[in-house]
């Protein structure tokens, strides 16, 4: 299985930024997918699920109504669409995912992404 995040870079407070990530190795629909960001020196936090059939999703208190998940099965890819950034958005963003239920948890996850850098500055 190999997850491929991109779309990573620098951005201006209050400017937007769209997440991509590439699945492979599994079936992709079978699979609830997540986004994760870790800024320097803190833990892995959570910031949006979305299940197998792109019904139901999830979305973390701090970037509610900013941030929105989506996911193309047809073409194993899922989204995160970044608007209104702000400087402490600023982070590696991880894409995940789990054969199991939706998880706010990095644990909940089986498969992990290398990571794509965002940065937004003031």
């Amino acid at each position: 299985v190999q997850l491929q995040a991109s779309g990573g870079g620098l951005v201006q407070a209050g400017g937007s930024l769209r997440l991509s990530c590439a699945a492979s190795g599994l079936t992709f629909s079978n699979y609830n997918m997540g986004w994760f960001r870790q800024a320097p020196g803190k833990e892995r936090d959570f910031v949006a699920s979305i299940g197998g059939s792109g019904v139901v999703s999830n979305t973390a208190g701090s970037v509610k109504g900013r941030f929105t998940i989506s996911r193309d099965n047809a073409k194993n890819m899922v989204y995160l669409q970044m608007t209104s950034l702000k400087p402490e958005d600023t982070a590696v963003y991880y894409c995940a995912a789990a054969s199991r239920g939706q998880s706010v948890y990095s644990g909940g996850y089986d498969y992990w992404g290398q990571g794509t850098l965002v940065t937004v500055s003031s």
